[in-house]
């Protein structure tokens, strides 16, 4: 079979060889399994689309979560990637922040690091939009120690009371404990310094694609 552009992935969060969905050649919609397609490098398509606000991280110094359920999938099975698949994800959402408040954002694989913004010191904001651009790229496969991937993050917030906008970047090259011969799972946390109810974060879109 010739390569296909994917529509529509499964529900779950994995790729399974034999899980039927829908895939679209020439405007007619089909039904297949991963089995049946080959996904050359270059192909683009969608993987995961989030359809419910992730839970509120407020009044608490624990690493949670910014990603909630949705269609499609997070993960990749083990010998899943190829050199150069390369990602890009998009959130969006709302935060308030005390003054000088510090917050910091992690993506991760499990728990593997992919890259960490550090604590970023936030001025004080209420109900600012919040979004933030990740991208990765494979540039080496193999277990710990041999595999490589750069992922970069750029955060960005704007200001309700004078439509300002403040933000951060972070990138970070991991060829020391990131493996491709395991089955790797998608997060982006986030982690207030200091737990108060004027901290919070949320995110109500979340969208994932393989780009490369």
């Amino acid at each position: 079979m010739p390569n296909l552009p994917i529509s529509q992935l499964p529900a779950s969060n994995t790729l399974t060889g034999s899980e039927l969905f829908a895939i679209v050649q020439d405007g007619i919609t089909k039904q297949t399994t991963l089995d049946n397609i080959v996904l050359a490098p270059g192909n683009s398509y969608g993987l995961y689309a989030q359809t419910a606000n992730s839970t509120i991280i407020t009044n608490t110094t624990s690493e949670l979560s910014l990603i909630n359920g949705g269609v499609g999938t997070l993960s990749v099975p083990a010998n899943g990637f190829q050199i150069g698949d390369s990602f890009r994800g998009d959130f969006g959402g709302q935060m308030s922040a005390r003054n000088n408040s510090t917050i910091r954002i992690r993506i991760k694989t499990g728990a593997v690091i992919l890259a960490d913004s550090g604590p970023q010191t936030m001025p004080t904001t209420a109900d600012a939009v919040w979004s933030l651009s990740i991208n990765f790229t494979i540039r080496a496969l193999g277990a710990a120690g041999v595999a490589s991937i750069v992922a970069l993050g750029n955060f960005i917030h704007v200001k309700q009371s004078n439509n300002t906008s403040e933000g951060f970047g972070f990138n970070t090259v991991n060829s020391s404990s990131f493996d491709t011969t395991i089955q790797n799972t998608l997060d982006v946390t986030a982690q207030w310094g200091a737990a108060d109810s004027g901290n919070s974060i949320y995110s109500d879109i979340f969208v994932l694609n393989k780009i490369y």
